[in-house]
């Protein structure tokens, strides 16, 4: 199974009313496994940028005056998300963005159903606690110190390590590596590396049940597979 973990950043709130993406951030997993290949891309919004936008990721106006506009890239973007499963946290704000850009370009929007909401599985598996990226990454662990704001790459691979945790665990492969912010599509950095958890989880088996099991092992004496080193 292909999934792309995407996230974009923008110029505020509301496509309807003017804003506008200004990146773009993407991880391929195969089967749950990162394969190296990521898009990245920053996009002229031809518009101003708002100060509390810029308070949020940084990106100016001088920064992005020189990048492509979005129809210029459109194409290339749907050419490698294609029919992947897009992994978004809180994907009905980065898919309206995005179909909005999408039918501006006149080209085909992306269906809602090849969306999958992450914010949606965290409020449902931990219900009345934040589910906020920052906040999983504290539940799971997961160090995000490079976050110091948003940007796209980083966030999408950020989440990726807290989605594989929501779904029941990283896989021993997975480790996200640290980019330069200009890197683009499909490049291949160097291996990713395990990243050890700051603190181990705690074990699950209760007092009683270490005893029980103690009690029955001694039951099947010495030769016990327990008791073999």
């Amino acid at each position: 199974m292909r999934q792309i973990v995407l996230d974009t950043e923008t110029t505020g709130f509301e496509p309807a009313e003017g804003d506008r993406i200004v990146e773009i951030g993407g991880v391929e997993l195969l089967n749950h496994m990162p394969t190296g290949r990521v898009y990245h891309q920053y996009i002229n919004p031809e518009r101003a940028m708002p100060e509390s936008a810029f308070a949020v990721h940084g990106l100016g106006d001088e920064f992005l005056r020189d990048k492509p506009v979005f129809r210029a890239i459109a194409q290339e973007f749907l050419d490698f998300v294609g029919d992947a499963q897009l992994v978004i946290h809180n994907a009905v704000f980065d898919m309206k963005f995005l179909n909005a850009e999408l039918e501006w370009a006149k080209l085909r929007k992306l269906p809602d159903t090849q969306a999958l909401d992450t914010l949606a599985i965290a409020r449902k598996k931990f219900p009345g606690s934040p589910a906020s990226l920052d906040a999983l990454c504290r539940r799971f662990g997961i160090d995000n110190s490079a976050r110091e704001k948003h940007g796209a790459l980083l966030d999408s691979e950020i989440l990726a390590e807290v989605y594989l945790e929501l779904i029941g665990g990283r896989q021993p492969g997975l480790v996200l590596n640290t980019r330069s912010r200009d890197q683009g599509l499909g490049q291949d950095t160097e291996s990713w590396r395990p990243r050890p958890r700051p603190t181990p989880l705690p074990s699950r088996l209760t007092e009683e049940e270490a005893a029980a099991h103690a009690a029955f092992v001694d039951e099947l004496g010495d030769g016990a597979v327990w008791n073999r080193s």
